[in-house]
């Protein structure tokens, strides 16, 4: 008897949730580095992080012009100017030093604001509208430069600490640490972050017939597309993955599996089914692993349990088919959500209800999930259902979720659709 996709996630989701919950644990937390394209990376924080300085750590002018002393210019108007010498220019990373009072400073965007002066007038509103004596405008500024309005205090300034005050919190435990937050560690000069541990997932592609990609095939030989993709899938999620591959030999796969002592999840792709050389149900079903049929198409023969090992704790296994598409469906419907919940990513796929472009057919009594293409019109088109077509899938843009209980639906007919394209 099969059971229902909705089922089989949840068994997933309970057999993982020791696994997830122990990747949470504060005692196994890891200290990494905070270098450009470094392991940072995608990780999540296992502590709150504070600010040890402000950001900006000193008041900086926000546009290029002349900081001044808002006072010696509050008589300025259009027909009575205010006319100031200028002073010594400050570039962004100079020394603040002394503005002198009477005169106009230039300062460029990102310059330390120097002590006595307490607002920016943009060179645009100055005359001459550039600067004097600098660069390639020219010009002598012995005339000085005039200002025909008054400016406030703190005008175009950005004080100390504007953005973040020494102490601050920074970011919370369970942050995931994408760009922004990488910048936001690295503006107030933090070197290493302190994260969650991942997930280590053995990953191991079973069947006598496949060979790496780039190996010469003999008759009978596929190149193993499974370990490609579901990698890429589990490193979306956070995972730390390690590859293994195994032929269909019991003994052989599960000496793969006892010398990878330290995962904490361990994904198979093929032998689950009903054939006469189906290594993984041979080699664990007899070690706690449960094997069976899912009301779905493809990614109907599944596997799931704790595989007892000597010495060892048990270890929670997932089992897919080794069809490529079968494989690559079955992750996103079982272990997606709860691995990138876990990791405090969205778990669900954006979701859609579309009309179908034409007419299809499905399996009555078996949920079955579709690949397509969104049209410019906003209906999808429908690719075939086989589980060997990977080009296929690699094209579409949607899954298309046909429900069990439905044998045909009509062109126009609204169905679930999720995006895959994100």
């Amino acid at each position: 008897m099969s059971t229902t996709v909705e089922e089989h996630a949840a068994t997933v989701a309970a057999l993982l949730a020791p696994a997830l919950a122990a990747v949470a644990d504060p005692s196994r937390a890891e200290m990494v580095p905070l270098t450009p394209a470094g392991p940072a990376h995608g990780r999540v924080l296992a502590a709150d992080v504070r600010s040890p300085l402000p950001v900006p750590p000193f008041a900086n002018s926000q546009m290029d012009g002349y900081a001044v002393r808002s006072a010696d210019i509050a008589a300025a108007t259009g027909s009575r100017p205010v006319r100031l010498p200028i002073g010594r220019a400050r570039a962004a990373g100079d020394a603040a030093d002394v503005h002198e009072l009477g005169t106009a400073t230039p300062v460029m965007t990102g310059a330390a604001i120097p002590a006595g002066a307490d607002a920016v007038v943009q060179i645009e509103a100055a005359d001459p509208p550039r600067f004097l004596g600098i660069g390639a405008a020219g010009g002598d500024p012995s005339a000085g430069v005039a200002f025909s309005t008054p400016v406030a205090p703190g005008t175009f300034i950005r004080e100390a600490g504007s953005d973040v005050t020494a102490g601050q919190l920074l970011l919370t435990a369970g942050t995931r640490l994408g760009p922004a937050q990488l910048a936001t560690l690295a503006a107030v000069g933090l070197t290493t972050a302190r994260v969650r541990p991942r997930l280590r997932v053995l990953l191991v592609s079973t069947g006598h017939e496949l060979r790496a990609p780039g190996e010469t095939l003999g008759s009978g030989q596929i190149h193993d597309a499974n370990t490609a993709s579901l990698a890429a899938s589990l490193i979306d999620t956070g995972a730390e993955v390690a590859c293994a591959a195994a032929p269909d030999d019991a003994e052989a796969l599960l000496a793969v599996i006892a010398a990878h002592p330290e995962a904490d999840l361990l994904i198979t792709t093929g032998g689950v089914s009903a054939g006469a050389f189906e290594v993984v149900r041979d080699a664990l079903a007899s070690r706690g692993v449960s094997f069976g049929h899912v009301a779905m198409q493809p990614g109907g023969p599944q596997g799931a349990g704790m595989l007892r090992r000597d010495e060892l704790a048990p270890l929670p296994v997932v089992a897919f088919p080794g069809n490529p598409v079968s494989a690559l469906l079955s992750f996103e419907m079982f272990l997606r959500p709860p691995l990138r919940r876990a990791a405090g990513l969205r778990d669900q796929r954006e979701v859609r209800w579309l009309p179908l472009a034409h007419a299809i057919e499905s399996p009555q009594g078996k949920h079955q999930i579709r690949r397509g293409m969104l049209r410019d019109d906003g209906s999808v088109s429908v690719g075939a259902p086989g589980s060997h077509l990977l080009h296929d899938y690699a094209r579409s843009t949607v899954l298309v979720h046909v429900p069990a209980g439905i044998a045909a639906l009509p062109a126009g007919a609204e169905v679930e659709v999720w995006r895959i394209d994100e």
